[in-house]
Parts: structure tokens; sequence; C-alpha cells
């Protein structure tokens, strides 16, 4: 295949991190300019693929690219939630003819496992319609769940390790917090992020390697009940006193108003209401029922999106390897060729270190990785050693370095230099009324 275009796109919740990806993808295609002719991302996501809406990345100030090392979420190019289901045929179609209008012969993806699966149908349909298309999948999500239980297909995403640098920051602060405030309030329940998945809860632990705090950690996977919660809350109390309840925003509290994004996956931010609420006002109201020995009462924090988009928690090893991972899928289309994930592996022995290597899309697409039970303890309410030997490496040791400007964080901002349109307009199927 000679010189072609390139579109790089996101997809799902952004990270602290994604942007890297995102600069890794762009750099390492200006070291093959053989190889690679416009470099344009498709403006949020496979939306902006559909209706055409393709930013010029290569007409962008060298400036504002290197800025993406340093700007979280996806503010510059966009990601959306926009799922291509089977049905869609409409859809599939409309991107191999946008594609083909813009001569593209190279599609980098930069998602979760729903992704790398669209990845790998786009390009299996391109070569039907007679378009050599080379796509390539960049791994990305803070809920840690691409790939596969015995960390084979990749060890982490990126992400995760920012996510999780975050949490160990918050729960330290929060420690504090509840020091000083525990005569009044002597419970304090925190909701995390993390679905159905406890890899974000878990990294509370990473606040408290040593176990000094009064934590008690309640994965998605623990399997108890709100009672069993409170009674070892009351436990805890009677104890120390004081108690930080993190639990997952999974965790089964009974019914919650669930909303749904188009991927099937629930909403939790957009739910009726949290599980971090329904455990506050159960405490309150069963805690004086089953007579604590304290006074004062639960109150709950909910960290929202900040969790994924605050920069200034982003871990440098995580940072780095977003970068490195993204440069990895352009040398993978490059050398060989279409239908693989870039992958992140860790090297046996106990210091840290990572290598770079490919999997296959379609074995990570039909993949589900889920936290695994042996790193649960034996009461349900923590996390093990292995956990955090595992964990601990990826939030790095050392203070980004954020640029400012007048005393504001300075981003990236992209100038809106959009591609011609060369095709009818079109309205996404899953939009049509």
């Amino acid at each position: 295949m000679g010189k072609k275009n390139v579109i790089v796109a996101q997809s799902g919740g952004p990270s602290q991190v994604i942007n890297n990806s995102l600069r890794g993808v762009i750099d390492a295609c200006k070291s093959y300019p053989d190889r690679f002719n416009i470099i344009y991302a498709g403006y949020h996501g496979v939306e902006g693929i559909l209706k055409e809406e393709l930013l010029n990345l290569s007409a962008q100030d060298e400036k504002e690219v290197n800025l993406l090392a340093t700007t979280p979420a996806a503010g510059s190019i966009g990601t959306c939630r926009y799922k291509l289901k089977a049905k869609q045929a409409e859809d599939f179609e409309r991107i191999i003819e946008v594609f083909k209008a813009h001569d593209i012969g190279y599609f980098f993806y930069i998602g979760g496992n729903d992704s790398m699966d669209t990845a790998n149908k786009v390009s299996a349909l391109a070569r039907t319609k007679g378009l050599e298309l080379i796509a390539t999948g960049v791994p990305k999500t803070i809920d840690n769940d691409v790939g596969d239980s015995e960390f084979k297909l990749i060890d982490h995403t990126p992400g995760y390790g920012s996510v999780a640098r975050y949490w160990a920051y918050y729960i330290q602060n929060a420690n504090e917090e509840n020091m000083g405030s525990c005569p009044s309030d002597p419970v304090l329940v925190i909701q995390v992020m993390g679905r159905k998945i406890g890899f974000i809860p878990a990294a509370a632990r990473l606040a408290d390697p040593d176990r000094e705090m009064p934590l008690q950690i309640y994965l998605a996977e623990s399997g108890l009940s709100l009672e069993q919660l409170a009674d070892n809350v009351n436990d805890e109390l009677k104890k120390t006193g004081r108690v930080i309840v993190v639990i997952s925003e999974g965790f089964s509290a009974g019914d919650i108003g669930e909303s749904r994004d188009s991927f099937g996956h629930t909403q939790y931010g957009s739910s009726q209401i949290t599980v971090e609420q329904v455990v506050v006002n159960y405490l309150n109201r069963q805690g004086l029922k089953q007579g604590l020995n304290v006074h004062g009462s639960a109150r709950g924090n909910r960290a929202g999106t900040d969790q994924r988009d605050t920069i200034i928690y982003a871990s440098e090893v995580d940072l780095e390897e977003a970068y490195e991972v993204g440069k990895k899928a352009v040398k993978i289309a490059v050398e060989d060729g279409n239908g693989f994930m870039a992958t992140i592996l860790r090297k046996p022995g106990d210091v840290y270190k990572v290598e770079y290597d490919k999997v296959l899309l379609e074995k990570v697409a039909n993949s589900e990785r889920k936290f695994p039970s042996k790193w649960i303890t034996e009461n349900r309410i923590d996390v093990t050693d292995e956990f955090i030997k595992y964990a601990k490496p990826l939030i790095g040791e050392n203070w980004l370095e954020v640029p400012l400007e007048n005393g504001l964080q300075r981003f990236t901002r992209f100038k809106p230099i959009f591609s011609d349109k060369k095709c009818k307009p079109y309205i996404p199927q899953a939009y049509r009324k």
C-alpha cells in the first residue's frame, strides 16, 4: 500500500493520559513520511467519522501537539459513546464511504473492548468493499477491564495508573478529614468509579499499605449486603471510633434507577440515586437502631469525572506508557499490518519493567477481565498485599509539572481546521427518529 491518509479516533470515557496516546500516534506517524500523509482525527470519535467531521491534525501548531502531554480528558479531539451495532449496516457503509473519499489507509482507534471489536469489523468490511485499510487498536480505560484475568493479553490499560494515584491521594486527604471531624462525622462513605469491576476502589488501599487507617473497601465483587456492611462498620466503630468506607459505584444496593449508555453500560453518574446515598441513609437509620456506641452520623462523598480528568494527579508512569503504546500502535501498523492492538506486558522480576507488544484485535474484543478473587481478603472488605504489589508501581512517585499561563493550566487547543466534506450529509442510524 502506498502513502495514505490516517484517521485516529477516541471512544468511551476519557482519562488523564488519553491524549498522550494520541500524541504517540501523531509523533510516530510523522516519523514515517513515506508511509503516512495527512493525519486526521474523527472529531468526537466515530460520530465525527459518520458526520465527516475530520479535524486536520497535520495542520496544527507543533506546540499544541506537544501540550497533549499534559492535557487531560478528551477536549482536544473529542470522544463519544456511539456503539456501532451489527444491525446498523448503513453506519458501517458510511464509514467506508468517508474513508474512501478521504483516501484513508490507516485507522487508529483508542478505546476499550468494544472499540477493538469495532476497529476489527470496520477493517474486515473495508476489504470486502475494495478498500485496503489497516486498523490498529490503542488500549484505554480507567477501569482496567480490557484484556483477560490472567494478564497475558495486557497487564494494565493506560488510564488506570492515574486514577489509582488519584484515589491513593484522595483517601489520604479523606483520612485527615475523618480524624479531625469524627466526633460529629465518625463514618465517611466515599463512592468510587469502576462499574462492576473492582480495580479502582481497590486502589484506595494504596493510600494505606500498612493498614493503619480504619479503612473498609467494598468492591462490587464483595458479595456483601447492606446489613453486613452496617455490621462491619459498627464493629470498627467500637474499636476505633471512626470508619472510612470506600464503596464501588457497582456495589449491590438495590434499585438506584440506573441509566445505560449505547454500549449497555450502566451510567452511575446519571442514575436517579447513588450507592453512596443509599449506604449513608441506611447507616444513619440502621445505625441508631443497632445501638452505636458513638455519637454523630455517617456522611458521604462522591467524586465525579474529576477522578479521570484531573491532570495534576496523573502518574508519570502512566503518561509515559500511554505515549509509548500509541507509538507502538503505529509501528505495528507499519511492520505487522492489520488486525492488532498494541499492548503492555509486565516483565518478570521484582523491579517494575514493561515491554510493548501486539495482540489480535479479535482476542481482545472477545475477552473479559475480572478482578482476581484471590486479591480479595477473606473478610471481603479489603484487598491483599498481592494487589498492592501489582498496582503500586503504576502510580509513580513524582508530581507532574503542568504548564501554566496567567496562573491557569494551559491545555491543547487545536484550531478548527477540518477537511472539506466530499460526501452527502448523514445522520447516524442510532439518532434517527
